[in-house]
């Protein structure tokens, strides 16, 4: 196979089932744990949004031009809080409708360890699988992207917003009571979700009564050790693949994050 590399698609079922973009095909890589791949770069990167030659990749797979004019690489996306679309000055007001000014989840998880996360409505379980997590909890449902970056930014000055990846990468998490840490979190941002409904409007905060969602990863072994293979410093990547956890590819020879390079053309050699 051959063509430009994409994120991983995954779906939920008693193991999450991965396959791998390359180009227009997927391959499936499930049946390809406890066998040889060989993943190798040709040197090439093509935006993942105009499709032009860079020499670098930004923003997870595109040019420097793309990168500052696209609405979906603005800060505001790692910092949603911050959005500014009703100022006006969103880059794509069309773009910003359609991803940002739409019902959003914050959750709980379990990757490293507990942590608080927020996500589209459409992208339910597989933000979590994104992210390793193992388990994960929805807790609140908001009006708009905005909203819940404010929400997440209250309940991270308790519990973490952030992956530890080495962490995640070395194994399963003994299960967290994640019910029972939204009871106690949930209190004590009560009236910043006051503050939201009175800002917002009384359909901008929906507490969420859902229960809790397993996920279990097709890892044969994980890692004692972690390194990591990096396209930029070495075009070849192969080795037996042990598993796949998050966007990691876990080899015998080290793991790799397929999403970091998006839209870096490969090769793809399996047995």
């Amino acid at each position: 196979m051959h063509g430009t590399l994409s994120k991983m698609k995954s779906s939920l079922g008693d193991q999450v089932e991965y396959s791998l973009p390359v180009g227009d095909e997927q391959l499936s890589l499930n049946p390809l744990i406890g066998k040889s791949l060989k993943l190798t770069h040709t040197g090439n990167i093509f935006c993942s949004s105009c499709g032009k030659k860079t020499k670098k990749s930004y923003s997870q797979g595109h040019c420097f031009p793309c990168m500052k004019k696209l609405a979906s690489c603005d800060m505001c996306i790692m910092k949603p809080e911050t959005c500014h679309y009703a100022q006006g000055t969103c880059r794509e007001p069309e773009w910003g409708e359609a991803n940002c000014m739409v019902p959003h989840y914050v959750y709980l998880s379990n990757t490293s360890g507990l942590k608080v996360g927020i996500t589209r409505h459409t992208q339910l379980p597989t933000r979590w699988i994104d992210q390793g997590a193992t388990q994960a909890l929805a807790i609140l449902k908001v009006k708009t992207r905005q909203i819940s970056g404010l929400a997440e930014v209250a309940l991270a000055e308790m519990v973490a917003d952030k992956t530890n990846w080495r962490a995640m990468l070395k194994g399963d998490n003994e299960p967290l009571p994640l019910k029972e840490e939204a009871e106690r979190l949930l209190p004590n941002i009560e009236n910043k979700l006051n503050e939201l409904l009175e800002l917002y409007g009384e359909d901008a905060v929906e507490k969420l009564h859902e229960e809790v969602v397993d996920i279990k990863y097709p890892v044969e072994q994980y890692p004692t050790k972690i390194s990591s293979h990096n396209f930029d410093k070495e075009p070849v990547v192969q080795g037996t693949l042990l598993g796949i956890k998050g966007q990691y590819l876990i080899f015998d020879t080290g793991v790799i994050n397929i999403r970091k390079f998006t839209s870096y053309e490969v090769t793809v050699e399996t047995p």
